[in-house]
């Protein structure tokens, strides 16, 4: 006798985190720990940590540090629901917003979610420069590659280099 899945069909979900205030990997391995303490949507995958210049804002800012997160969301998922998550992580760590690009303790963007394409003013899937972005293509690269390519990553610019985990 067979019995039915009970299982809830899912798609993936990838999230980009960065930190370049105070301790950045204890803020990563924080809202890591966070995302997989929630009993949903589940982390799937954790790429490496990849430390990178800043991209834009302030010139005196330090060097980032930045990881892509997958999830596995229900196939209904109110992508919303996904952003008020980055929210939560980003206030959990203490972020101010005061200068666009500017320094921050966490950054925690909704870069993909499988099949869902958005584009109004609080969220755009997927994220209008996932592309250009060499510190968003190197981890996410790690964790989907079918998403990225070598010839992207060599395209975005800007130097990354792996640091470690969390």
């Amino acid at each position: 006798m067979t019995h039915p899945s009970t299982e809830v069909p899912t798609r993936r979900a990838f999230l980009s985190l960065g930190s370049n205030l105070g301790d950045r990997r204890a803020h990563l391995r924080r809202a890591v720990d966070q995302l997989r303490a929630g009993s949903s949507p589940s982390v799937t995958a954790v790429s490496p940590v990849y430390e990178t210049e800043p991209v834009g804002g302030p010139d005196d800012q330090g060097a980032f540090l930045n990881l892509v997160v997958e999830l596995a969301v229900p196939e209904a998922v109110d992508p919303y629901r996904i952003l008020e998550q980055c929210h939560r992580l980003e206030a959990a760590a203490g972020r101010v917003r005061t200068v666009r690009w500017g320094p921050r303790t966490l950054d925690a963007d909704v870069i993909w979610i499988d099949g869902i394409t958005l584009d109004d003013p609080d969220l755009t899937l997927p994220h209008p420069r996932w592309r250009e972005r060499r510190f968003v293509l190197a981890p996410l690269a790690d964790v989907a590659p079918d998403l990225v390519g070598d010839d992207d990553i060599a395209r975005a610019g800007g130097e990354v280099r792996v640091v470690g985990s969390v």
